[in-house]
């Protein structure tokens, strides 16, 4: 081991090298997966002729109309809200020193969706369409997200006041969660109770979580909110390490903890309300992936966070596209696979929390 003349130890720099490879073979498969996402569908397209699209080249004007107007926007839609929910869920699982956080396992998700929903139903912000789209379309995206983030805001301090209380375990807060969670939920279904039956229809839709919805300025809307917040969070990468350590090894080190556990729990919150307002609710992506990157790259957040968000982009993309194969020419939404994959691995998070 050289420390005194500047030269690393050849184990660190291999320990290093590993998980930049993770990340490297990450973005590869996404890269091949996004490309195979906008090929396969319905009416398939060539790999070729869908860079050639990219491009504006692509052979027949048909494929050009299907890749830049339909599967590429879904696509990148899938990716921003796979990359967004991962960060959340890598956020929140560190600022609450919880490793069953996430917007979903937490109410936040369910928050937004209720925000979304009084806004289309109550105010009218909704109209039905039957276009490839989805069942809904958003009139005021803002005012709807403005909502949606709202909900999310008072569910995140609810479980942030109980994560402050002495004594309160990682277990008690992700019941609050699940109390939270299921009061939306009522709270939702009392919406749905008292709207028409073309409300009723659009909101039943919706609430399914899907990203065939996702338009050019849908997408561009999740990437001006999501770009900025994840950016926030990898700027705060070495203080989301302290405070993996403790709060007061955190305090120690300089770092505002209750400051950053406020903006954080704040930006994670619009974050899920960007993506469940335009989406729906999507679960278990936030829960998933943040555990496989830790398992890949450890707790570090120079390499958790970026690797959470390749491999959110990566699950999203890949049940997207599974979606359009599985019961073609019909689509399913996204939301039925991710739960599926989910609901297993959140019971062997649980079951491994237990043993240890």
């Amino acid at each position: 081991m050289h420390f005194g003349d500047g030269r690393l130890p050849a184990a660190y720099l291999a320990h290093i090298g590993r998980k930049k490879l993770y990340m490297i073979l990450a973005l590869a498969a996404l890269a091949v997966l996004f490309v195979a996402s906008v090929s396969l569908g319905p009416v398939r397209v060539p790999p070729l002729e869908v860079l050639a699209a990219f491009f504006g080249q692509a052979v027949s004007p048909r494929n050009q109309i299907i890749v830049m107007s339909i599967r590429l926007p879904q696509s990148l839609a899938a990716a921003v809200a796979g990359m967004a929910l991962s960060a959340a869920g890598a956020a929140m699982q560190s600022i609450l020193r919880n490793p069953l956080g996430s917007p979903f396992t937490l109410g936040i998700s369910q928050a937004a969706a209720f925000g979304a929903a009084f806004s289309v139903i109550i105010l009218g912000n909704g109209i039905m369409t039957s276009t490839q789209e989805g069942a809904i379309t958003i009139i005021n995206p803002y005012l709807t997200t403005g909502l949606a983030f709202a909900f999310c805001l008072l569910a995140a301090l609810v479980v942030v006041a109980v994560s402050r209380l002495r004594g309160a375990t990682p277990e008690v807060m992700v019941l609050t969660g699940v109390a939270m969670g299921a009061l939306f939920t009522a709270g939702t279904m009392f919406l749905q109770y008292f709207a028409d039956d073309r409300q009723l229809a659009a909101m039943v839709f919706w609430t399914f979580g899907d990203v065939a919805r996702a338009k050019w300025d849908t997408l561009s809307f999740m990437a001006v909110v999501s770009v900025p917040v994840i950016a926030y969070f990898y700027l705060n990468r070495l203080n989301l390490n302290a405070i993996d350590a403790g709060d007061e090894t955190a305090k120690g080190l300089g770092v505002r903890v209750e400051r950053l556990r406020l903006f954080g729990m704040l930006l994670a919150s619009l974050l899920t309300a960007t993506v469940v307002a335009f989406l729906g609710v999507i679960g278990f992506v936030g829960l998933v992936c943040p555990h496989l990157a830790r398992w890949m790259a450890g707790d570090d957040h120079r390499f958790l966070l970026p690797l959470s968000c390749l491999l959110g982009a990566l699950l999203l993309v890949a049940s997207d596209t599974a979606a359009r194969l599985v019961i073609a020419p019909s689509v399913l939404p996204v939301s039925v696979l991710t739960a599926f994959l989910g609901a297993p691995t959140f019971i062997a998070l649980l079951l491994g929390r237990r043993k240890r």
